[in-house]
């Protein structure tokens, strides 16, 4: 896969991830706490697709990079809010796991590019 096909590949990837993140948290519940955690949650697992499309569109190197360093960022985040939604028990596990998996792989592949810089 060239480089280009994969850019438009992980744009896709990750518009899709935000909007599973959206749906998401949706069921968390309406409380104080419930409600933290669904901005917490939408925030950081919307933001990565957003900085990877400007990552696309950086000006220059060092503009690019750092907005892989947030993508990688935001996804670490996304991981940390998707335990605390587990651990609370908000969430069943069993519904929570496709989303965490697909945010591990997204972090993996943010570090990797985030190294080859």
């Amino acid at each position: 896969m060239k480089n280009k096909e994969f850019a438009k590949e992980l744009e896709h990837r990750t518009l899709q991830f935000a909007v599973r993140i959206i749906r998401l948290s949706t069921h968390l519940p309406n409380t104080p706490e419930g409600r933290v955690a669904r901005s917490q949650l939408t925030r950081c697992g919307t933001s990565i697709g957003a900085n990877y499309r400007e990552a696309n569109r950086a000006r220059s190197r060092a503009d690019f990079n750092n907005r892989i360093s947030i993508c990688e960022t935001e996804a670490s985040e996304t991981q940390y809010w998707l335990e605390v939604i587990r651990e609370t028990g908000w969430i069943p596990w069993e519904e929570l796991k496709s989303d965490y998996g697909q945010c591990s792989e997204l972090l993996a592949i943010f570090t990797s590019i985030g190294k080859a810089r």
